[in-house]
């Protein structure tokens, strides 16, 4: 079969956000070109590594002599997107995800895979990557430097906006209260 492949290579917006109270949200990677939008779901953790990998990418792009690429060592801030997603119908929850560069548009390649159950057993010794051959759809994303610099910032923030740490343990309090899990507490 076919793999539907959700193609967005110089998109109006790409965002993440989310839907939900903070401890009980579920995040998405949204994407829209003219009429034409995309929801896949992820967790917070692949959002987090995502703005991350992402940051590092243009980072290291930036330190190249003259900056042929012309990244941005900050957020250009007319690209910034603080608004909420738009109505979301979730084309499936996230499992394998790849970062790369792509030096012939001077873009940020995200490319996404449906999480299969291979994913959640991840015990059969099968190499990385076979697993996306055979996928029924994916979704790949190409975004110029300066909107992956925003997309990276928001995404953090995003991310950050969650239920607050416990300064004591770490752990997140929820709003019904906290059991801090250190001895004496």
């Amino acid at each position: 079969m076919p793999t539907r492949v959700y193609e967005f290579a110089w998109p109006d917006r790409v965002v993440i956000g989310t839907i939900g109270a903070p401890g009980a949200r579920t995040f998405y990677l949204q994407v829209r070109t003219g009429k034409d939008i995309v929801s896949i779901a992820l967790e917070k953790q692949q959002s987090a590594q995502l703005a991350e990998k992402i940051d590092e990418i243009l980072d290291q792009l930036g330190t190249i002599d003259g900056n042929p690429f012309s990244v941005p060592a900050g957020t250009p801030i007319e690209l910034v997107d603080n608004d909420q997603l738009e109505a979301v119908e979730e084309q499936f929850r996230t499992g394998t995800m790849s970062l790369g560069w792509d030096p012939s548009t001077a873009q940020i390649v995200i490319e996404a895979y449906p999480l299969t159950e291979m994913d959640d057993e991840d015990a059969d010794g099968d190499l990385p990557g076979e697993d996306e051959a055979d996928a029924a759809e994916m979704l790949l994303v190409r975004m110029p430097v300066g909107t992956a610099r925003a997309f990276a910032k928001r995404t953090r923030e995003v991310v950050g906006a969650g239920r607050p740490a416990c300064p004591r343990c770490g752990y997140p309090i929820d709003p019904e209260g906290h059991v801090c899990t250190l001895p004496g507490t």
